[in-house]
Parts: structure tokens; C-alpha cells; sequence
């Protein structure tokens, strides 16, 4: 979500591909994937009835595509209709976790800065931003006790 990681790990300023804020209805959020890279639990979106995900539509161009890739190692490719800016993009390319754990994993303290950049930074709706927090930082709480 945040151009600034994205920049960090394909090598080039991400910030003019992006289209806007976005969401996808009938997904939620969750931290369903350990990332060894990372060392926290890190972003999935997993099919949940009546949810909305908000989250950034970028409009990469195609020699980045490798990198992304590389970069989302663990998740696979999956197409789904996203909504941003008051129109529909029927055939958008996200990644879901291949293999995702029965329970959620708390995030770093790193990469809950990142998740966070990313939404501010990117303009998603004030009150989802509270909302991801408060689920991120429950995350957290409940692993220190």
C-alpha cells in the first residue's frame, strides 16, 4: 500500500502510478501469513461477506511486474473488482496469501508504521485508518500478553 515501501523494494519512485484511494467489497483485512523476510505477520485479504478492504490502486507499468513479484513471494496473483474514484476496474490484479495460518499474526512495529504511512500517505478514509490501527495494535496486545 505505502509508495514509499514500494519505491524501497522495486527501486523507482511509485508515486506517480498512483490512481488513488480504492476498495473491494466482500473482502476483510486480516495478518494470515508469517513473513520471515519481515518477521511479523504481514497484510492478506481473505473473502468475508457484507466487508469492505480499503486499500491503494496503483497503475504499475509491466517491466515491474517481476519485481512485485519477487517481492510478494508467499502470495499468488488473484483478480478481483476494485472500486476508486467513482469507478469500477473490473479485472484489477491484487495477491492473497497462498498458504494462509488458521489465526492472524501481529505485525512488527515496522511494518505497522509502513501499513499506516501507506493509508495516510495515500488518502483512505480517516475512520478505516482508526480501524486498522485499533486491529493492528489489538494484534500486538494480545501476543505481549
Amino acid at each position: 500500500m505505502c509508495p514509499v515501501d514500494l519505491k524501497r523494494s522495486l527501486g523507482e519512485n511509485t508515486h506517480d502510478y498512483v490512481v488513488g484511494p480504492a476498495y473491494l467489497l466482500d473482502y476483510r483485512l486480516g495478518f494470515f501469513r508469517y513473513s520471515s523476510r519481515r518477521q511479523c505477520g504481514v497484510l492478506d485479504i481473505t473473502p468475508h461477506p457484507n466487508s469492505i478492504v480499503h486499500g491503494v490502486l496503483y497503475h504499475l507499468p509491466h517491466y515491474l511486474s517481476a519485481g512485485l513479484d519477487r517481492r510478494e513471494q508467499g502470495y499468488v496473483h488473484h483478480r478481483v473488482a476494485i472500486h476508486c474514484r467513482g469507478q469500477q476496474f473490473p479485472d484489477t490484479r491484487t495477491y492473497t496469501v497462498v498458504d494462509k495460518l488458521n489465526h492472524e499474526c501481529a505485525p512488527n512495529d515496522w511494518y505497522f508504521d509502513v501499513v499506516m504511512r501507506g493509508a495516510w500517505t495515500c488518502g483512505l478514509p480517516e475512520s478505516y485508518c482508526w480501524q486498522l490501527f485499533n486491529h493492528m495494535h489489538r494484534l500486538q496486545t494480545q501476543l505481549a500478553v
